[in-house]
């Protein structure tokens, strides 16, 4: 499925139907030179409803009664029918990334916050960035040239788009991060995840999304993104890209094994898997003959749209995390102690306190619905924060929170009883930031060095931009190309030299 490359160290386009599954009946159906109308006519007759038509690819895409696929695969004017598979979707601080894939090698040599008189910066490149949009009005995105697609495509609702531009072009100023390429190059936005996961999208729409960003002149495409279904539609899509004079980067995945991951794996798209700040292999990174090049993807500081209130307890704040599939509203009420939650009490109309343990945050949190109560504070059972969820696809109709162990404690030594707020929906910051981790992370890394390395030298061709990418990476595994890292880490400066020769 395609989805975002995140593995996130918070609380762990597009339309609102991003938030069901996958569609089995949507396909891409290659239809014979010549044969469109026929084939259109038939999927008309057959009840399909149309997405999307790539004229240079001969295809269609197309939702088909179960029932009517058969026929349609007999069509003689039909090359073949392939599922639209999914595709899922993470004073100023220097990000460790920015001098470990040596951009400030290239425009600040002297690390004293200015930008060389003349230096490559990305200046006159395009970069497109295909995920969930992005809030435009962050403190660290003034000054960009920015434009996007479709309506909403200057706002995140996951923040996880934001966060990607940010690691790319966050402006060289007096606040929050630099990005690689310091407030210099230009971003198209294309939206393709929504909602407050942004969970997934179609290959289609992938594909769509890459051709608008042929049509909006970027020379690069970012895609922090990927899924396991091949898709041939979308490989000759990107291949045609890559034709074009393109260059498509993409995250290598998050599932820690070898699996391959799409579109990333295709031989016209750049691979990206993610290292640390010691430029170690992350655990969660995948690895396999398809990774090119690696990048800092672990404890990714970058530009977040989305802050959550405290939880107000009386006059008191307490740091929260909201419990995923909680709902996304406000509640005031008083306070109850409810133990550990494992069975209904008379809880009508509060808020209840839950401790961690014994059965599920989402056996706690419908015991509490079924005692009456509005709310839910789930407190740890250990030190550090709680990061919870209810549940893969599981939600339910009151919000609930996670606190700290010590916070839970001090509310039930002196403030159960006093009117609290339980608020768990995300609320937009203009001058917010947050680490993350993921080969999403590690993507824009090299999206940003692909961007300023060409800007260096912008006649010089795809191929040629990648290949000086690939040939001056840091070996930094085994020795030469290995499935964990690629070529190396990717590293702007050399690639500069290697790029003018």
């Amino acid at each position: 499925m395609l989805g975002l490359g995140l593995v996130t160290m918070m609380a762990a386009t597009a339309t609102a139907a991003n938030a069901a599954q996958p569609d089995p009946n949507r396909v891409l159906v290659k239809f014979k030179p010549g044969a469109k109308a026929a084939v259109q006519q038939a999927l008309a007759s057959a009840g399909g409803r149309f997405h999307y038509t790539f004229d240079g690819l001969d295809t269609f895409a197309v939702t088909v009664p179960a029932t009517a696929l058969k026929g349609l695969r007999n069509n003689p004017n039909v090359e073949y029918i392939e599922a639209d598979v999914p595709r899922y979707s993470s004073a100023q601080t220097v990000p460790y990334g920015i001098d470990n894939v040596q951009a400030r090698d290239v425009w600040d040599v002297n690390r004293d916050g200015a930008i060389d008189a003349g230096a490559p910066t990305g200046s006159g490149m395009k970069v497109c960035v295909i995920d969930s949009g992005i809030n435009a009005n962050h403190e660290d995105f003034a000054g960009i040239s920015m434009t996007g697609y479709p309506t909403g495509w200057n706002t995140d609702t996951c923040g996880h788009g934001t966060h990607v531009a940010g690691t790319i072009a966050a402006a060289n100023n007096a606040t929050g991060v630099v990005g690689v390429s310091p407030g210099k190059v230009s971003l198209h936005i294309i939206k393709v995840f929504s909602g407050s996961s942004c969970a997934w999208t179609y290959s289609s729409t992938l594909l769509d999304a890459a051709n608008r960003c042929q049509t909006a002149g970027a020379k690069v495409i970012s895609m922090s993104l990927g899924g396991g279904g091949k898709s041939m539609t979308e490989q000759r899509g990107f291949d045609k890209l890559n034709t074009a004079g393109i260059l498509s980067i993409a995250a290598a995945g998050n599932d820690g094994n070898t699996t391959l991951s799409y579109p990333a794996s295709y031989a016209s798209v750049m691979s990206v898997a993610a290292v640390d700040q010691s430029n170690a292999h992350a655990s969660f990174s995948q690895y396999n003959s398809a990774v090119d090049i690696a990048a800092p993807g672990v404890g990714v500081l970058s530009t977040y749209p989305i802050t959550y209130f405290p939880l107000q307890v009386g006059s008191q704040s307490f740091a929260q995390v909201p419990v995923t599939g909680g709902a996304a509203a406000a509640v005031t009420s008083n306070i109850v102690d409810g133990g550990r939650c494992a069975a209904a009490g008379a809880w009508s109309g509060k808020v209840v306190l839950c401790e961690r343990g014994d059965i599920s945050f989402l056996q706690k949190t419908d015991n509490v619905i079924a005692g009456g109560g509005v709310g839910v504070v789930i407190y740890n059972n250990t030190t550090g924060e709680l990061h919870a969820t209810l549940g893969d696809g599981v939600t339910r109709n009151i919000p609930a929170v996670g606190i700290t162990q010590a916070d839970g404690q001090a509310i039930v030594a002196g403030l159960l009883g006093q009117t609290t707020v339980v608020d768990g929906a995300p609320h937009t910051t203009n001058t917010g930031y947050t680490a993350m981790d993921g080969t999403s992370m590690a993507t824009p890394h090299v999206s940003g060095v692909a961007a300023v390395v060409w800007s260096a030298a912008p006649t010089k061709t795809n191929a040629q931009v990648r290949d000086a990418l690939l040939v001056t990476a840091q070996d930094i595994d085994a020795v030469g190309f290995d499935n964990k890292t690629g070529w190396g880490l990717v590293q702007a400066a050399a690639a500069i030299v290697e790029l003018k020769k």
